[in-house]
């Protein structure tokens, strides 16, 4: 599982029964603050059309499953705890929210689009999410900008020599964040910043700060209970508001996914999880009836629950990762059966990041790799593509 999805929300939204309707956790979920303390960690699920059926092959997934032709690959998912007003000045669990954030790839937002709880996660009425969109937003902000004014000191002192770049200054600054110098130099000319910080006044260095934070920091707003005529307003109202158009936004019901889960756990429903239809086989009694007809109705409308397309639209539109799987070009299995793996990397990954990826050694003695649908040998460098089917050839 190479990709870490941050789970990130104010108290009372849903985040815990999203997480729990992600993974089938058994974390605690109640409607008061710090419900969560210290991050919990589970193995959610990302779809991808699974390649065997196109080398007529039955797979034999070493992680995750297989169902229908859709393989069920895994990441991991954490619920990040202490978002609060001040966690980036270390108020709350602030010191430790922020280290556990930074170390995901892609945060998932939870906002209760209904806007039945407040800032503080109590109950209201009428609360509206932008708020909540821009508190989390603004938090990230501030973060990165305290860390950026140690970086402009850095270069101001001549940290790096009297000469030192100012890109490369605050690259080191801010690696923590996944960044580099070129990123830092495109930003800057991006912004209109330019490469003189002599010349940045306080609104520049918040800009710039801000779309350092965007570029690694993405986020995907879950906009959950969507299954209230409020919520659905509000999605309305906030999907067509421009302010807002670097977001992602993915209508959910963490409680409605939970519910099928559970149902067809029990053997009450038929459902595969991201469908937008399932099969009622056992016999629900008259209110769990009227309870799945309701959810019937709300993933026919929204094309499913949301809490799967949320975890793949983080992975797959957001951070524009691919799903690679090992192949052997001439059809041989192992003892261990076929299509046993598949690799979830970054656009633009090569087949020796591929080979790198899978050990140490394959990309050590990497010699080429084989495209198996075309048979055609590819490169170390050849960039590969979503869904790719890939043999290493190496010495090792």
């Amino acid at each position: 599982m190479s990709y870490r999805i941050g789970l990130v929300g104010k108290p009372s939204v849903g985040k815990s029964s999203f997480f729990n309707a992600a993974t089938m956790n058994d974390i605690p979920e109640g409607a008061y603050p710090f419900t969560t303390i210290d991050p919990s960690v589970g193995e959610a699920y990302v779809r991808v059309d699974c390649a065997a059926p196109e080398f007529e092959e039955t797979c034999t997934p070493s992680v995750g499953y297989c169902d229908g032709g859709t393989r069920f690959v895994p990441v991991k998912l954490v619920d990040v705890a202490g978002l609060i007003p001040g966690a980036h000045e270390g108020k709350g669990l602030g010191n430790q929210f922020l280290t556990d954030l930074n170390e995901a790839d892609v945060l998932v937002h939870v906002v209760d689009f209904s806007g039945e709880t407040d800032r503080e996660g109590e109950p209201t009425e009428d609360h509206d999410p932008r708020e909540d969109i821009d508190f989390l937003e603004n938090e990230l902000d501030m973060w990165y900008l305290d860390v950026l004014e140690k970086g402009l000191e850095r270069h101001r002192t001549g940290y790096n020599g009297a000469e030192g770049k100012i890109e490369e200054d605050l690259a080191e600054q801010m690696s923590a964040f996944r960044t580099n110098k070129d990123e830092i130099k495109q930003v800057l000319l991006s912004t209109g910043a330019g490469l003189d910080p002599a010349e940045w006044d306080e609104a520049m260095k918040a800009e710039v700060a801000r779309e350092i934070r965007k570029r690694t920091k993405p986020i995907v707003i879950a906009a959950n209970k969507m299954d209230k005529p409020a919520a659905q307003a509000n999605f309305e109202s906030i999907t067509t508001d421009p302010d807002y158009d670097h977001l992602t936004f993915v209508p959910t019901s963490a409680h409605a996914e939970k519910a099928l889960k559970e149902a067809d756990d029990a053997g009450v429903v038929d459902y595969k999880p991201g469908a937008a239809e399932f099969e009622i086989v056992g016999d629900p009694s008259t209110e769990q009836d009227a309870g799945l007809e309701q959810i019937r109705e709300y993933i026919t409308e929204f094309g499913g629950t949301g809490v799967q397309q949320v975890l793949e639209s983080a992975l797959f539109d957001v951070l524009d990762a691919i799903a690679v799987f090992p192949g052997s070009a001439n059809g041989r299995a192992d003892s261990q059966g076929v299509f046993r793996d598949c690799f979830i990397l970054p656009d633009g990954a090569t087949t020796e990041d591929f080979a790198h990826h899978i050990h140490s050694d394959i990309g050590e003695g990497l010699l080429h790799g084989i495209d198996c649908r075309s048979q055609r040998q590819v490169g170390t460098d050849h960039e590969l593509g979503h869904r790719d089917v890939v043999e290493l050839v190496t010495t090792n």
